[in-house]
């Protein structure tokens, strides 16, 4: 009986080292850097999270069930190109605007809805970073193609 006791603490003992092993070399989540600035946009003072890695450009604003008026993510890219966004796990509409490389927008999707899964939205012309505000920011302060994201100092690709 006491042998049975010692075999079974030790299973445990090895399964709990082997799981804390296991979990310490799981990739860490990277979360969105947070702009120590904020942002003036149509007018409005933005508190912006910065989407400068692979996987942080991937996970976006998907899962959250709210973002403040005042809230954007400003997702950065290595250059130029059209980058198509989707609607992959957003529980919230969004307003998604196409920024050149110097913070103009060169194209708006207005009010788009998570129902438009799978649809991919592209810009017709190729841009540097794409903002996300809650649906109707863009109707609400006249957003649209020109307008200018002023940023003390825009965020660079870190991975």
């Amino acid at each position: 009986m006491r042998s049975r006791y010692w075999y079974v603490l030790g299973v445990l003992l090895v399964a709990g080292l082997l799981l804390y092993a296991y979990r310490t070399t799981l990739p860490q989540t990277v979360l969105p850097q947070v702009s120590p600035e904020g942002a003036l946009f149509g007018g409005v003072s933005l508190s912006l999270e910065f989407a400068t890695t692979s996987a942080a450009r991937e996970r976006g604003l998907s899962g959250r069930t709210d973002l403040p008026a005042t809230s954007a993510m400003l997702f950065a890219f290595p250059r130029d190109d059209r980058y198509g966004f989707w609607m992959k796990g957003m529980l919230i509409p969004l307003d998604i605007f196409w920024l050149d490389a110097q913070g103009r927008v060169v194209h708006v999707a207005a009010e788009v809805s998570p129902a438009s899964y799978p649809h991919v939205f592209y810009p017709p012309v190729p841009a540097r970073y794409v903002l996300e505000t809650m649906a109707g920011f863009a109707r609400t302060h006249a957003v649209a193609t020109g307008t200018q994201l002023t940023l003390q100092k825009f965020p660079t690709v870190t991975q």
